[in-house]
């Protein structure tokens, strides 16, 4: 899959190779994301950039910590040949306010919170929801998990009860 980043007012560092890297986690547990042909957008921005297009797009006037836009339903993603042309899995929007005030009071790296949410909007593009069901939250959270833990990156929901 191809990933085509931007970055938009986050403080330096490298989000390029951390999104990559992300993706690399990301498809190791879930191999419908490694066809080629597939390409998606990550746009690390600002909470008022987020803000608009979560208001334009989901009607909802705040700021959130990602945004996913798939472009292919599941069934599409499964039955995509390997061969042809490229074809766009969606876009994922990350706001630096929300997740660096996240990252704060959770106590972790802003580095790996924004990991978390990049795996966490790749599996919604594949996909994966988190709110018909327990079972269905339970199962996108395990890959989650799984994604993490490849990358050396703690259990971020390890403190439920």
């Amino acid at each position: 899959m191809e990933l085509d980043i931007e970055i938009e007012g986050w403080p330096e560092g490298d989000w390029d190779g951390l999104a990559r890297r992300a993706q690399e986690a990301t498809a190791e547990v879930e191999p419908a994301l490694t066809n080629a042909r597939l390409t998606a957008s990550l746009l690390f921005t600002s909470d008022e950039e987020v803000r608009a297009l979560n208001r334009e797009w989901r009607g909802k006037d705040k700021p959130t910590n990602v945004l996913s836009f798939p472009m292919l339903e599941r069934a599409e993603l499964l039955d995509l040949a390997p061969d042809g042309p490229p074809e766009m899995l969606g876009d994922l929007a990350l706001a630096c306010g929300t997740c660096e005030r996240e990252a704060a009071e959770k106590g972790i790296a802003l580095g790996d919170h924004a990991t978390h949410l990049i795996i966490h909007g790749l599996l919604h593009l594949a996909g994966h929801d988190h709110v018909e069901s327990d079972a269905q939250a339970e199962a996108m959270e395990a890959l989650e998990i799984a994604a993490l833990a490849k990358l050396g990156i703690a259990d971020p929901y390890g403190d439920r009860n």
